[in-house]
């Protein structure tokens, strides 16, 4: 069931030095409007997000979506996703791809051309419609908190300053008596050295004495002073790992920025919580407790292309067992084989392997994992464990064989592990997660491994 929303303000143009003076504007012609509803305006944070993908903008200037640009997805967004890739005789898949936009882009051009619509011009989308396959998370957020969110979309033109535009909607079944409780958008486009002039300008529209949170879906890039200033300024900063397209290099630079003591939270991690869980939960039994310190042999098997959950799963069972890692190497092919081998404090060598493994139908995240095995040389030792998707099965883990019995358990649906879930669930906490951070100690250090290798 999609929530309902009622608009304050369709997205509409306005000075950068007058965005705070239109927002107030909003609120006022709203209250005023004899309807009986009063309309909450921001109270519990600001939420900025750097969106590099520029899909989302093509999508509602060309009418497929409805709604703010707010660089967050989720369901709406992919509704209109599918739209276009229907519209456009393309492979319906729900995801963003390079075949689609390079033809929202072409779309985009020639309408343009006529004069017909503007990037940065979203007026012609009057009423926030919601479509068939549920509510983005702007609405789940603004249904919990009345908060601002702000959207940074750098563009690849030539530098023409910046533009921005502001709107306002309220989820109609949220309220508290006569008042609405409301989300404002702001949203700015302009190339990047644009961004980096205003930036001043940009800190001062995150609300003041309000938590501040930053959603950076770009590659870390540590020399942008934009960047710089944001991470400085924020209370967390928000990363998805699943989405580097250097997963390694990112991922070491994530574990560079903890060491900077900064607040720092990757949605991928979060994703890892069920598989930890069990592997926890198998040696909780008094009769295993023991046996987890028997384990020497290590397989995690993952979806090709992005193996930064197995690196950090990895990062996460080391930390805990106190392992050491001291060697890494890397083998392409069919299967992407990463070994790391580890000491622990008695000076016991450990060997893990980690699996890219080809899969057909590519699931929402790229890289989740498929399964695992904990076992032991020791042959004696009960603390064979494997753990699997319910998607993919432990086929190749149990066709390993070998002389222990396993404990199996099956990792239960991950659908609460969507990315617009984990986000909203972000947004209610801030500061740092200790064990996230001690876990990437250790990954950091593997990675240290791999950089040398290279």
């Amino acid at each position: 069931m999609t929530t309902p929303l009622v608009s304050l303000q369709a997205p509409k143009d306005v000075d950068l030095e007058y965005i705070d003076h239109e927002l107030r504007q909003i609120w006022q012609t709203y209250t005023g409007s004899g309807d009986g509803l009063a309309a909450t305006r921001a109270s519990s944070f600001s939420f900025l997000v750097y969106e590099p993908e520029v899909t989302q903008p093509l999508l509602a200037a060309l009418g497929f979506y409805t709604g703010p640009v707010d660089g967050i997805g989720g369901p709406r967004t992919t509704s209109a996703i599918k739209a276009a890739q229907k519209a456009y005789g393309l492979e319906i898949t729900g995801l963003s791809s390079p075949e689609l936009l390079a033809k929202l882009r072409v779309e985009f051009e020639a309408k343009q051309a006529k004069g017909k619509i503007d990037l940065a011009d979203l007026a012609s989308v009057q009423q926030y419609s919601p479509d068939i396959e549920g509510a983005g998370i702007a609405d789940a957020i603004a249904s919990i908190n009345p908060c601002r969110i702000i959207t940074l979309s750098p563009t690849t033109e030539k530098d023409e300053g910046v533009r921005a535009s502001v709107s306002a909607y309220c989820p109609v079944n949220k309220r508290s008596a006569n008042t609405l409780i409301c989300c404002e958008y702001i949203n700015i486009t302009g190339v990047a050295s644009a961004f980096e002039r205003i930036g001043g300008i940009i800190s001062e529209l995150m609300i003041p004495d309000l938590p501040k949170f930053i959603w950076w879906k770009a590659g870390i890039d540590q020399e942008y002073c934009l960047f710089q200033r944001l991470i400085k300024e924020c209370d967390r900063i928000i990363v998805d790992s699943s989405t580097f397209a250097q997963p390694e290099i990112e991922l070491l630079k994530i574990g560079k920025l903890l060491d900077q003591d900064l607040p720092l939270i990757d949605l991928n991690w979060a994703r890892l919580s069920a598989w930890q869980e069990l592997t926890a939960e198998a040696f909780d039994p008094p009769e295993r407790r023991s046996a987890i310190w028997e384990v020497d042999q290590v397989t995690v098997d993952y979806e090709k292309g992005n193996p930064t959950q197995a690196l950090m799963y990895l990062g996460w069972l080391a930390s805990r067992l106190n392992w050491q890692p001291i060697g890494y190497t890397y083998e392409s092919g069919t299967y992407d084989i990463t070994t790391v081998k580890f000491l622990t404090a008695e000076g016991k060598e450990i060997n893990t392997e980690l699996a890219g493994v080809p899969i057909a139908d590519w699931g929402s995240v790229l890289g989740d994992l498929i399964s695992l095995k904990l076992t032991s040389t020791n042959l004696n030792a009960d603390c064979c464990t494997v753990l699997c998707s319910e998607t993919t099965g432990c086929m190749r883990m149990e066709a390993g064989g070998g002389a222990q019995s396993c404990r199996i358990q099956q990792v239960t649906s991950l659908a609460d592990q969507d990315t617009e879930q984990l986000l909203s669930q972000q947004l209610q906490r801030s500061g740092k997660d200790v064990l996230y951070e001690e876990s990437m100690i250790v990954t950091t250090q593997i990675l240290q491994l791999y950089l040398e290798g290279e």
